[in-house]
């Protein structure tokens, strides 16, 4: 009661005092929007930057769509060829219409988060070009430069993901100050052509990576493999691809993980899991194959992390709390005689299970099918259970989700955090290993089939693997290399999208998939973006 008192005396004080206030008091000085008012200086363009960043790291941390259903990280791999749907219904029905496909409809969530997701970012991205060259604004060229190109590597970035899951999408190249009614969807030339000219202008204008103090935010070779990738998708673009991948390749910044480094490299393993192993990730940790790396956690709580900048300042400071380990990681604490521990990844709930086809993908001596980056076998690990030391039994592919063989990719565990509600493991979003494999791809196409088991056989050696010939090449082979190589990193259902392979991709590979059919090449529009959009027609893609 006291409390209550106090609090009415202070109100009742400030009340009394607000009449004698001038009414510049209310006056609100913005500092941390995406409005002209705020992007002032160059420190307000630097935060803004930070921002799309972080805008764009929602993709990697949404833990729940808006109703509160889990599992949207595991759209973008269940129901393509490497992984399906370990999740029951009940508990996972975001991932539903991705499984049974006749369930997808205009109103899933799913795309109607991507669509919002990618539109806020360009609209961010257009408020911060169309600012940055007011000359009232006191900025040298080669800061207005850098910003801009950064600025128009988030908006092709977010175009790209827009063109691949849906086509032609509206564009706005300007700030929307007020409500829009009308908008139209663009050609999808004309989505790519703004893409290419947004991702040609940053690669010449970005920084190298070394330049950066702040690894996370875009440097030449990210704007060089996300422009190959679009050339690709675009298709007729095949040796504009080729020369952008040569560029990062010959650029002498990056190079593969060929030997052991990093925290656990005096223990068991080899270099392509040190890649994946917590406090490895980053540049300055070792990892000289990473062009892109979302660095979420603290700096100073990682081992070998980057610690602050002269000033004091931290560099990257981004979202935490990402469901990758417990999309990908198996229950097996929910095994009498199993406990949770470091080795085996932390606590994963298993909502995706790898299919039957990624299990027996590799070649044998194959170093990415190893203990250290598959883990098929699990032991008990409780030294009160009788069985301690013993081999679970199990497990299988479609087993319970309680013992499943994984990816360790996404192994990470917090004894601050047992439960495994969030993660704090950074995320290698672009390396080289990619752009060999986006280089193979553009060689395949120009009829060079001897060049694209160059490119491949450089990965293959790297993980003591077979090599192989020019006659074993075909689009599937390295839809299939890429699958060893980047499982559980990229965005399988994008590549399957942007190559137009879904479908046939599925057909004996995938797994519990039904209803697939030559529509869901493309999501749906939004029914909610149609139905706002009062005074045009957004046209629905077809067989929605």
């Amino acid at each position: 009661m006291k409390t209550i008192k106090i609090a009415i005396a202070i109100f009742s004080a400030a009340v009394l005092v607000l009449p004698a206030c001038k009414k510049s008091f209310l006056n609100e000085k913005v500092y941390t929007k995406f409005t002209p008012e705020a992007l002032n200086d160059s420190l307000a363009f630097e935060a803004s930057i930070v921002g799309l960043q972080s805008q764009y790291s929602l993709w990697n941390t949404m833990n729940e769509d808006r109703n509160g259903n889990q599992g949207f990280l595991a759209v973008w791999q269940m129901g393509t060829d490497v992984a399906y749907n370990k999740a029951p219904d009940d508990i996972d029905p975001v991932a539903i219409p991705y499984t049974n496909y006749e369930k997808l409809t205009s109103r899933d969530i799913s795309a109607e988060f991507v669509w919002k997701w990618a539109y806020n970012i360009i609209n961010n991205a257009n408020v911060v070009i169309a600012n940055i060259d007011k000359p009232s604004i006191p900025l040298g060229n080669s800061f207005r430069s850098r910003i801009k190109a950064q600025g128009m590597f988030y908006r092709a970035l977010a175009y790209n993901y827009l063109a691949t899951l849906f086509g032609g999408v509206p564009i706005t190249i300007a700030p929307l100050t007020a409500p829009k009614t009308d908008f139209v969807r663009a050609p999808l030339k004309d989505v790519n052509d703004l893409i290419v000219s947004d991702l040609n202008f940053a690669k010449v204008n970005l920084p190298s990576i070394d330049d950066l103090v702040s690894k996370s935010l875009p440097n030449k070779a990210m704007a060089s493999q996300l422009l190959a990738e679009a050339y690709l998708r675009i298709g007729g673009k095949d040796a504009e691809a080729e020369a952008e991948c040569n560029t990062i390749i010959s650029s002498g910044d990056f190079s593969l993980i060929q030997n052991r480094y990093g925290v656990k490299a005096s223990q068991p393993g080899d270099p392509y899991a040190d890649m994946f192993i917590f406090g490895n990730q980053r540049r300055v940790q070792g990892n000289t194959e990473a062009i892109w790396v979302e660095e979420t956690e603290n700096p100073a709580s990682v081992p070998n992390g980057a610690g602050p900048d002269v000033d004091g300042r931290f560099p990257d400071y981004h979202f935490t709390g990402s469901q990758h380990r417990r999309v990908w990681g198996s229950r097996y604490y929910n095994t009498p005689g199993m406990l949770l521990c470091d080795s085996l990844g932390g606590r994963g709930i298993s909502r995706i299970a790898l299919t039957y086809f990624v299990l027996n993908l590799y070649p044998a001596g194959d170093m990415r099918n190893s203990q250290y980056n598959l883990r098929r076998k699990y032991y008990y690990n409780n030294p009160s259970s009788p069985n301690y030391g013993q081999l679970v039994a199990g497990p299988g592919v479609d087993t319970n989700r309680n013992i499943v063989p994984k990816t360790n990719k996404w192994d990470q565990f917090d004894p601050n955090d047992t439960f495994g509600s969030s993660m704090i493991k950074d995320f290698i979003i672009m390396r080289l290993g990619e752009t060999y494999l986006l280089l193979a791809e553009a060689r395949f196409k120009q009829g060079n089939k001897s060049g694209a088991a160059e490119s491949i056989n450089v990965l293959r050696k790297r993980a003591k693997a077979p090599e192989v010939t020019e006659a074993m090449i075909t689009m599937d082979f390295i839809l299939d290399e890429r699958a060893r190589e980047l499982i559980a990193e990229e965005n399988r259902r994008m590549t399957l999208m942007r190559t137009g392979t879904l479908l046939q991709r599925v057909v004996n590979r995938g797994q519990k998939i039904t209803g697939i059919s030559a529509t869901n090449l493309l999501l749906p529009i939004p029914q909610s973006e149609i139905d706002l959009n009062k005074d045009a027609v957004l046209e629905q893609n077809p067989g929605y």
